[in-house]
């Protein structure tokens, strides 16, 4: 199954990029307009999110939401057979956040969002980052697809750990120095251990473990956003979070990420992967207190 996927996908990665983007053009119509394709979650998220819209405005974000998200599917088919000399040319990192962290002597995080293209800026940041780059990522169910994404996240030099076994995974690397790529919005599996904030609108849960991680390790935190200027083009925004996390609390360290991952999303709404359920979980008292 997998040699088949990859083949097929290797055919298509061959076409240039010019041709997918008409390509994706009339798959993210098909999808949005016909196949409706998680099309009630992504406009219940956007009416929760910006009440202040008007019912146009949420659909031309939604709209354009979709567009990018299979320009993302369709870049990382592209990934197959693309240099990565060339996807370097279409992503910039801002470097002196990074630089400054460095200079620090520590170990670094980076905490980002669901921000397309997460594919490509990957490659990029292996290549140009001067420490190994680690990356924890959640194992896709199909055996075939998850080969397929493994080989192609790992192949630029990303050292991938396993969400669900991340201490496991992660043992041989506690000694060094490294930058851990983390994506902090995920959504727990288990809502009464998470930490919950107001956000866009409504108590939301966040994961405890990437602040829990930076202030066990000592390890200094920049955040970080993906912007698209123009189609097949993005930059890494980086920005300094803390150097010293063992002087803030998990809650302190969470709640600035959600702060800033909030004025983000305002600032590129269609950037943001809202066909996820970011609000599925309700909150409860018993979950303790929602930070503002």
């Amino acid at each position: 199954m997998y040699y088949l996927l990859y083949a097929v996908l290797w055919l298509v990665s061959l076409l240039p990029l010019r041709v997918l983007y008409v390509l994706s053009d009339g798959i993210s119509f098909l999808v949005y307009h016909v196949f409706g394709y998680r099309r009630n979650v992504v406009l219940a998220n956007l009416d929760l999110a910006f009440p202040e819209k008007t019912k146009s405005e949420k659909r031309k974000i939604a709209r354009r939401f979709y567009r990018n998200l299979v320009d993302t599917f369709l870049e990382t088919i592209k990934m197959i057979t693309m240099p990565v000399r060339k996807i370097e040319k279409r992503v910039t990192i801002n470097f002196d956040a990074m630089q400054e962290t460095l200079a620090s002597g520590k170990r670094v995080q980076i905490h980002l969002g669901h921000n397309f293209n997460w594919e490509w800026a990957n490659a990029v940041a292996a290549r140009q980052f001067q420490l190994p780059v680690i990356a924890v990522y959640m194992p896709i169910s199909n055996k075939a697809v998850d080969r397929l994404f493994y080989r192609l996240r790992s192949r630029n030099g990303t050292i991938l750990v396993r969400a669900h076994h991340m201490k496991e995974d992660f043992l041989p690397y506690r000694g060094t120095r490294y930058i851990l790529g983390l994506v902090a919005d995920q959504n727990p599996s288990w809502p009464p251990g998470a930490l919950w904030f107001h956000f866009l609108g409504k108590p939301a849960p966040f994961v405890r473990g990437p602040a829990k991680h930076a202030i066990a390790n000592d390890t200094a935190v920049i955040f970080g956003y993906i912007h698209k200027p123009r189609r097949g083009h993005y930059d890494l925004v980086l920005t300094r979070a803390t150097l010293e996390p063992g002087q803030m609390t998990e809650e302190q360290l969470t709640e600035k990420f959600v702060h800033y991952l909030e004025q983000v999303i305002r600032q590129y709404p269609e950037m943001w992967l809202w066909s996820h359920r970011r609000w599925r979980h309700d909150w409860k008292p018993e979950y303790g207190p929602v930070i503002s």
